[in-house]
């Protein structure tokens, strides 16, 4: 099992602060979040990659493990609720591996 901490930020620190433990089997940390019932993360379109309510933020110490969007995600951040960020990233596209324990991310305070 691999770590992985979902940070929803408010003004004066964190609102929501979640550790969830999933297998490094290769799912989306979009399905992580949706199946520990993360509520920042919306999901709409499934990890279809045809919608933009699973964005996140990766910090920069996990940017270079995590890497950058690439193709329709690249095109598809041009979408999302709150404003893109360089290191936005569509959590349907990031496959969770052993490499990634430990991996938090913060989350918009909006999907749509």
């Amino acid at each position: 099992m691999i770590t992985v901490r979902f940070v929803q930020p408010g003004p004066h620190g964190p609102v929501e602060d979640r550790e969830v433990e999933v297998e490094p089997d290769g799912r989306s940390l979009m399905k992580a979040a949706v199946d520990a019932g993360i509520d920042g993360i919306a999901a709409d379109c499934g990890g279809s990659l045809t919608c933009a309510t699973c964005h996140v933020f990766i910090p920069p110490e996990w940017q270079a493990k995590v890497g950058p969007a690439r193709g329709d995600e690249d095109t598809m951040l041009d979408y999302t609720a709150v404003e893109r960020r360089p290191n936005s990233r569509l959590s349907c596209q990031i496959r969770l591996t052993p490499d990634l324990d430990g991996l938090w991310v913060e989350l918009p305070e909006r999907q749509y």
